[in-house]
């Protein structure tokens, strides 16, 4: 999803001491003027099956915002694989959009930059509290003890969605609940051109999500407590060969998959290629490939043992969209006034509802909507055992090399070679050499 990242991560964080001059300052929290009150520039992010697509989700919402306020939204939905390399170069160039999009596992990495507003008590007040929102959409908006460097939007788990059809003329009645039964079950499956379960082997963030979740249930972590990379624990290396062992030894995972990078396992699992697939609301898109909600059900993803909970037996990383405003705009207070009303109660409804996930405002997620069993599957994971992603400045470097090691191991299983204990430590020590040092 974001091929083109480690360049051009590694020459911003060696700007990021410049960025404070070219953003309108750091830490001092500073904001922009009011030069140009009638207008605002939105980077969205492509949500939706498809860049028209969300044009026509979020067009008629920058409509009602600017009947209401007389400021006009002018909207550029950007592409996911060019979403973030944009929002560095405005970083250092200081010309950025208003306000913005970002994926939330970014906002200690872009916090770092200097170039985004702090959502400090006067402005979370501004928009309606920060009490409104979810402590786990919370959890992944900027470093721990600093102020947020963004506002929870769009707020996603990940689950494991199983096709009902292949599950029953396989004589399969539940979904597995652990790895083990997983394996035992992708091998039912994985017959006659068919497979037990897709992946994104090319993919280096959904690698991240999926090596993390399985690092914490080994009782690891990717970084200490004082934030300095850790990649090659026993608990780290454990989990990135589990993950990577689902194709190199239990032969659950096609080996074309080790190519896959643009949500090709979706469109296989559509066309009944796949039996499984790890994603996070993944109901719109099977929606626009042309499957009907009862072809496929959804349930927790799987832990080592027991049920899902934090810890060890955390199933999924906290998925999700911040909206982060830019300070220097030159419309500051209508950037806020444009923050609010997305987060509000009756926007989360629609704008959560269109695209299939889960609103972090805490009244919006009460509607009957979310209540839907696929849904419902991910807001109560996001609740009870989803944790965040490292909150720290590194983390975009992190997703960059670990997420390329992952890749690596992929093309090696997808080639015949061995994927070993060693194997994958080797390229875990590779990959920290890679980290700055702290």
């Amino acid at each position: 999803m974001r091929r083109i990242r480690a360049a051009a991560v590694s020459a911003v964080t060696l700007s990021f001491a410049l960025t404070v001059a070219a953003c309108g300052g750091g830490s001092s929290g500073t904001e922009g003027s009011n030069e140009q009150p009638k207008t605002l520039t939105y980077w969205a992010s492509n949500q939706g099956a498809s860049l028209e697509v969300d044009k026509k989700v979020l067009q008629p919402e920058l409509d009602k915002f600017e009947k209401r306020t007389g400021i006009e939204v002018k909207l550029e939905v950007v592409p996911w694989g060019d979403l973030l390399n944009r929002i560095l170069t405005a970083t250092t160039s200081g010309q950025g959009p208003d306000v913005l999009n970002i994926g939330n596992t970014w906002s200690a990495s872009l916090q770092s930059s200097g170039a985004l507003l702090s959502w400090d008590a006067k402005n979370f007040e501004a928009i309606g509290g920060k009490d409104r929102f979810v402590e786990s959409a919370l959890g992944s908006t900027g470093v721990q003890g600093q102020d947020p460097a963004a506002v929870p939007l769009y707020s996603m788990a990940y689950a494991l969605y199983y096709n009902k059809k292949m599950f029953a003329d396989a004589g399969i009645e539940q979904p597995p609940t652990t790895w083990k039964e997983l394996a035992e079950t992708g091998r039912k499956l994985s017959e006659d051109g068919t497979w037990g379960l897709g992946a994104e082997g090319s993919n280096l963030s959904n690698n991240i999500h999926q090596v993390f979740v399985l690092a914490k249930q080994h009782g690891a972590d990717f970084f200490t407590v004082d934030g300095k990379a850790d990649f090659t624990s026993d608990g780290a290396v454990a989990a990135v060969k589990q993950y990577v062992d689902l194709m190199a030894k239990d032969k659950v995972i096609a080996p074309g998959n080790a190519e896959y990078a643009q949500n090709q396992s979706l469109s296989d699992f559509a066309k009944d290629k796949t039996a499984m697939v790890l994603w996070q609301t993944a109901s719109a898109t099977f929606a626009s490939q042309g499957m009907n909600e009862d072809e496929w059900g959804v349930a927790p993803a799987p832990v080592q043992s027991g049920e899902p909970g934090l810890g060890r037996a955390t199933n999924s990383m906290v998925a999700g969209i911040n909206m982060a405003v830019f300070k220097n705009t030159k419309n500051i207070d209508g950037a806020k006034k444009f923050v609010k009303f997305m987060t509000s109660d009756e926007e989360q409804i629609i704008l959560n509802k269109a695209y299939g996930s889960i609103p972090p405002a805490k009244a919006a997620q009460q509607d009957p909507a979310f209540d839907a069993p696929a849904l419902a599957v991910l807001r109560d994971t996001l609740a009870t055992s989803a944790t965040a992603l490292p909150q720290v400045p590194e983390e975009s470097q992190f997703e960059t090399v670990v997420g390329t090691a992952v890749k690596e191991l992929f093309a090696d299983a997808a080639a015949g070679r061995a994927v070993t204990t060693e194997s994958v430590r080797a390229k875990l020590e590779k990959a920290q050499q890679q980290m700055p040092e702290k």
